[in-house]
């Protein structure tokens, strides 16, 4: 009689013990796979927006939205630059940030987290159901005087694309809330802002103090210990954590300051979840 050879229980076992070593290898080389796609997708969203962003200067003499004549500060961006985006709102999401954060009540969590959108806002011209992953740097925008917007001094902002060290100038990026302006105090801004001027990192990531709390804003670990950023010369790179602090998010903005390497920061100063980030 002719005999049929069987896998042994034992050879079964090691098969599939070899499988299962295959895949705790591969998998963790997957997932990294998958994040790096979602973060190159990113940066091809974000060079949509610095088309947008550049046509609309190009369309106004070369300067960004007027703050005082679109209501809503911290949003002036999405009045300025909806008639670009109104039928292709997709753009507004990161592919690592394109839901809103599950809330146990059922509320709507305004604020978004490296992971999750925020919500624009309700009322007026705006929407709950409009949610983005992007934000824009709020020295950008065209006033004029000498007062200030929201705490901010008017001679500090940008106003006009064309400007000197554009390539460090952010413009747009990742974020966890509408924008902010990064300041730190000083002299200048103590008369006219409350708390506009944290500079601090944020103890955890997605951490939420409030909305002036305004580099906690971009800090957030979206891209494998980094984020995405559109600066003025319309150029988009990732950018690592601690490098958000040597920027130059306005006219008086130090990029040697004390949260930098050139300012004497030290591994130990910065929360323990960000320590092992590359230091700038």
């Amino acid at each position: 009689m002719k005999k049929h050879r069987a896998f042994t229980l034992i050879e079964l076992l090691v098969v599939i013990a070899i499988i299962a070593l295959l895949m705790s290898i591969l998998m963790p080389a997957l997932s990294r796979v998958r994040k790096q796609a979602r973060s190159v997708a990113c940066q091809a969203l974000l060079k949509q927006w610095g088309v947008i962003w550049a046509m609309y200067c190009d369309d106004n003499d070369g300067r960004f939205s007027e703050a005082g004549n679109l209501g809503w500060l911290r949003g002036t961006w999405v009045i300025a630059l909806r008639p670009q985006y109104r039928t292709k709102s997709k753009i507004l999401l990161c592919p690592s940030a394109a839901k809103r954060r599950p809330s146990a009540t059922g509320a709507i969590l305004e604020y978004g987290d490296s992971e999750h959108t925020y919500v624009m806002g309700s009322g007026g011209i705006f929407d709950l159901r409009e949610e983005a992953s992007y934000g824009a740097n709020n020295w950008l925008y065209y006033a004029q005087g000498t007062g200030n917007i929201q705490g901010r001094p008017i001679p500090w902002n940008w106003k006009t694309k064309d400007v000197g060290q554009a390539a460090n100038i952010p413009v747009f990026a990742d974020t966890m809330w509408r924008g902010g302006g990064p300041c730190y105090r000083t002299s200048e801004t103590a008369a006219v802002s409350r708390n506009f001027n944290r500079i601090v990192p944020p103890q955890f990531d997605g951490q939420w103090i409030g909305y002036d709390n305004e580099m906690m804003h971009f800090a957030i670990n979206r891209h494998q210990t980094g984020t995405n950023m559109l600066f003025m010369d319309w150029s988009v790179r990732r950018v690592g954590l601690k490098e958000l602090w040597t920027f130059k998010w306005h006219r008086k903005y130090p990029t040697n300051g004390p949260w930098t390497k050139a300012g004497g920061v030290q591994p130990t100063d910065w929360p323990e979840w960000m320590r092992g980030f590359k230091d700038y």
